[in-house]
């Protein structure tokens, strides 16, 4: 089974064996029977934020393929209960047509329910972080199952603890707590209120802030379809990176001794900065359609998108990703990181 089938990319080596389950029981038991088995894991969704390896992967592979979502009423709001294998933006658009706020800023993410705290899923001014209220995990250390509530997954910029864990915890379905109102959360990236046409701050039907994220998306080539070649990545790329005093006052030094202009930046906390991953990459000679016509190409519509041409190989696609590192670190000494999770493949 080539798992190039089973990730957005396109990209991917064989499988030594591949388990669809249907079921959390299926799940866990997979998982379970590798584990006793000393063979290697490998839990796969949507594979929209994966990057594996032309060799593919030497152990189980488990495709999360459960379905199911449960909504209760808790005060004013709404508990909604998804299955970890469902379509992350059906559930998206589900919960818009519900009058409920929360995730309309999420909209038009590719990938599964189930990867969304693991990656502390963020877009547009809201995070999962927010407004998830447990996890529901199979421990594969302890063997059992049982759900995990917020203050305990640890959230940060796109990571918690499920992913700092090293895979001990497999998740079987996450509860988000909703507002019960058609009017989005405040917006606040300013992207998407000039797309909107308020100020920041307003709130807005949920309906249009979700239509709104989704012509942005498409425009960067964010939104996966068959029509448009530069869909076929995994996402954003790199993370942007946070960065302290020092390193801002190097990155500004070096862009004031090179004409361009301010450095755009973001409050992260504790005195510290989010620097715009695009910004950097941009300016340090890597353009959009950078690398074309070659295999492996950066997205003629967003420089944080690393695209397989069609006939790309994951090896192809790392030289380019180690190129964009190391000119971005000779030019600004920041080091990126990637955002997808690497199988059988390193930077």
């Amino acid at each position: 089974m080539l798992l190039s089938q089973y990730t957005t990319l396109g990209l991917g080596g064989p499988a030594k064996s591949f388990v669809t389950a249907g079921t959390d029981d299926e799940l866990v038991a997979a998982v379970r029977a590798a584990d006793a088995a000393s063979v290697p894991v490998l839990v796969l969704g949507g594979g929209s934020n994966l990057v594996i390896a032309d060799e593919g992967f030497p152990g189980t592979v488990a495709h999360v393929a459960t379905r199911g979502v449960c909504y209760a009423r808790d005060g004013d709001g709404v508990q909604v209960t998804v299955a970890a294998g469902e379509n992350w933006d059906d559930i998206a658009a589900a919960t818009v047509a519900e009058g409920l706020a929360g995730l309309e800023c999420l909209s038009g993410i590719p990938g599964r329910a189930g990867a969304t705290p693991i990656q502390n899923v963020g877009a547009y001014g809201q995070e999962v972080a927010e407004v998830i209220t447990s996890v529901r995990v199979y421990d594969r250390v302890k063997d059992s199952v049982f759900p995990m509530p917020n203050e305990s997954l640890a959230f940060a910029y796109r990571t918690s603890m499920l992913k700092r864990s090293g895979g001990r915890y497999v998740v079987l379905g996450v509860t988000f707590g909703l507002h019960d109102e058609k009017l989005s959360r405040p917006v606040r990236y300013a992207e998407l209120a000039a797309e909107l046409g308020v100020s920041m701050g307003e709130r807005v039907p949920c309906a249009d802030a979700r239509s709104a994220v989704l012509v942005i998306r498409g425009r960067k080539g964010m939104v996966i379809s068959p029509g448009d070649p530069d869909s076929r990545s995994a996402g954003s790329f790199f993370t942007n990176p946070i960065l302290d005093a020092g390193q801002l006052a190097h990155v500004a030094a070096v862009a004031q001794a090179r004409g361009i202009g301010p450095v755009p930046r973001f409050d992260a906390g504790d005195g510290r900065v989010k620097v715009p991953a695009a910004w950097l990459i941009e300016r340090s000679g890597f353009t959009k359609g950078y690398g074309t016509p070659g295999p492996a190409h950066v997205s003629t519509k967003h420089t944080l998108a690393l695209v397989n041409a069609g006939d790309a190989t994951t090896a192809d696609l790392l030289t380019l990703a180690r190129e964009i590192v190391a000119g971005v670190r000779g030019a600004f000494g920041v080091t990126l990181d990637p955002e997808p999770v690497m199988v059988g493949a390193t930077l």
